[in-house]
């Protein structure tokens, strides 16, 4: 979910695309599945933290764009602080040698 909102900081994007900029983003360490991405997303449109931006068809196929709302920016964030305050108690036990 982290890398979700996250990608979408950048604005609308559709599920292939959010999975391209997670892979980018993560140096290839995070790969959804197709499957584990649109679970994630339908939990994310559930709980308010992104919305569908606007849909296309291409051929012949639904692509929904989506985008993060003020809730789920305000999530992310919250994430990226406490990640950062929890890395920072080990970098500042951390001697020179």
């Amino acid at each position: 979910m982290y890398f979700v909102l996250t990608v979408l900081l950048d604005g609308p994007m559709h599920g292939h695309a959010i999975m391209k900029e997670i892979a980018a983003l993560s140096g290839g360490r995070v790969r959804p599945s197709v499957g584990t991405l649109y679970g994630i997303l339908d939990r994310l449109c559930e709980r308010g933290m992104i919305t569908v931006d606007r849909e296309e068809t291409v051929q012949g196929r639904v692509r929904r764009h989506f985008r993060v709302t003020e809730a789920g920016r305000d999530v992310v964030l919250a994430e990226a602080r406490r990640m950062q305050q929890a890395a920072a108690l080990v970098m500042n036990r951390i001697q020179p040698a």
